[in-house]
């Protein structure tokens, strides 16, 4: 067995009287301190001394431990993390556009303003929907926003309705959107193809419902075939479609949400459109409405007039301002760099491609791996550990074996109808030698799941941080380095 040599923590290494650095004395007169009068801490108990070597060999060897996707792919289902061009974020590195601020005028900031513009149009002919807002931070902001504008022009209808239904395949965050709008949530079952039961949704579907909120690819990476008929089944009743469009990396420049008849979805430039996704951002979930939903977008509006750039604060049916400013304009910035420099044909084979890894993929792992619904699937599937229980062997450690073999482990236990989840998306930056690394390691953990059980169960091996005890971790959490007498 390997040994993996553990960095200590930078108080560990420090000891009393090392500096990183020595000036030579004054040759010049001393001054009066000018902050000589602010209230400035002096000294940190327990602040830690060490050398330059010292501090520069330490996170030096802290930074090699990351896991990052210029390293490898992360296989993360549902979240497509995948690799952004480095050309991007020089663009969105140059001052021209770092150094603008969200207060300047807009004749100093019409450059800003055509670009996000111009972004509004290609992401509604991307969706086929006729109306963007860029403003949403994030997904969940862009869903949020979405459940807003339904209930604004339900309210104006003059009944803001009671329900909102979502199949259990929806992403996990749905449920909390609706709920923060003052709905109910009523659950609508999978068929045994994984997608909506079209009777079950017909039986809930009533004017009391305001919306149905569906992702699609749902989170099997399924597509909901009967789309065009759920949403005559909602419009029927009067209620909204809405779609969650975190998975519109399998659709993008093949099918358009607008085209099923969707009235509302956000996207996510940071899944779909080159941004690196995780660690808490920044992100951008724009959402793009019909025209029944348009008016009530929040302010400002983009509008362009004679050639010129204007932020239109007079919107009587507006909800109003859902963030301060205008979004996050440099993650809009590098989206655009991303679909102009690929235009219609490369946004398409974007989604082929994501297609053609997802079921290279599942391909090579089924028989191997249970899957629980056999219907085809487009940028992600989901395995499940059923066959690796046999012998003791959860999802859980599937993934942490895979951190020995250098990989990122999938998404587990989601989505909840399949018990024991294992879900895979590679996306379309992922090379064939990439995906036959995490494939044959996934042969090698199935085999030992068979013969050595136990080394899973106490895998990861080779790691800095060993296997945590997550029940105590979250019980009994220690924020705090205490020096041990």
């Amino acid at each position: 067995m390997i040994k993996v040599i553990r960095e200590p923590l930078i108080f560990e290494i420090s000891s009393p009287g090392k500096i990183a650095l020595r000036l030579p004395e004054l040759d010049v007169p001393e001054t009066k301190d000018i902050l000589a009068e602010v209230p400035l801490r002096q000294d940190i108990e327990g602040f830690p001394e060490v050398s330059e070597t010292e501090v520069t060999r330490h996170f030096t060897r802290l930074s090699q431990m990351n896991y990052c996707v210029d390293f490898g792919f992360y296989p993360l289902g549902s979240c497509t993390m995948k690799y952004n061009p480095k050309i991007n974020e020089k663009i969105a590195g140059m001052t021209a556009f770092t150094s603008g601020h969200p207060l300047v005028p807009e004749s100093l900031a019409q450059g800003n303003l055509e670009l996000m513009k111009t972004l509004e149009k290609l992401l509604c002919e991307i969706t086929g929907l006729e109306a963007v807002s860029l403003h949403p931070a994030a997904g969940a902001h862009g869903e949020l926003l979405g459940m807003m504008l339904i209930r604004a022009y339900h309210t104006a209808c003059g009944d803001p309705r009671k329900y909102v239904l979502i199949p259990d395949s929806a992403h996990g965050t749905n449920p909390s959107s609706a709920h923060i709008c003052g709905y109910i949530v009523k659950e609508i079952k999978s068929n045994e193809k994984g997608t909506i039961s079209v009777e079950d949704l017909a039986r809930e579907m009533t004017e009391e419902v305001a919306a149905l909120m569906l992702t699609n690819p749902n989170t099997l990476g399924v597509f909901e075939s009967d789309i065009c008929q759920i949403a005559d089944i909602v419009h029927a009743k009067g209620g909204f479609v809405y779609m969650d469009g975190a998975n519109l990396n399998a659709l993008a420049g093949i099918a358009r949400p607008g085209d099923m008849k969707v009235d509302v979805l956000h996207l996510n430039l940071h899944k779909t459109f080159s941004t690196p996704h995780g660690g808490g951002g920044p992100g951008s979930g724009p959402v793009a409405v019909n025209k029944t939903l348009e008016p009530y977008l929040p302010v400002p509006v983009i509008v362009e007039k004679d050639g010129w750039y204007y932020l239109d604060y007079n919107r009587p049916h507006s909800i109003g301002r859902i963030k301060s400013f205008y979004g996050h304009f440099l993650v809009m910035l590098k989206a655009l760099a991303y679909i102009l420099t690929l235009g219609p044909e490369g946004i398409r084979e974007m989604a082929e491609v994501a297609v053609l890894n997802s079921n290279y993929i599942r391909k090579s792992l089924e028989g191997i791996y249970h899957l629980k619904y056999d219907s085809p699937t487009l940028h992600e599937c989901v395995f499940s550990d059923k066959y690796q229980k046999e012998y003791g062997v959860s999802n859980l450690d599937i993934s942490k074996r895979l951190l020995d073999y250098g990989l990122h482990p999938p998404t587990m236990s989601f989505p909840l109808i399949v018990p024991g989840a294992l879900m895979i998306e590679p996306t379309e930056t992922e090379s064939r030698r990439d995906l036959d690394l995490f494939i044959e390691a996934m042969k090698a953990i199935d085999r030992e799941a068979r013969e050595n059980p136990d080394l899973l169960k106490q895998a990861p091996h080779l790691t800095y941080v060993r296997r945590l005890d997550e029940v105590q971790a979250a019980r009994n959490p220690i924020l705090k380095w205490e020096k041990k007498e």
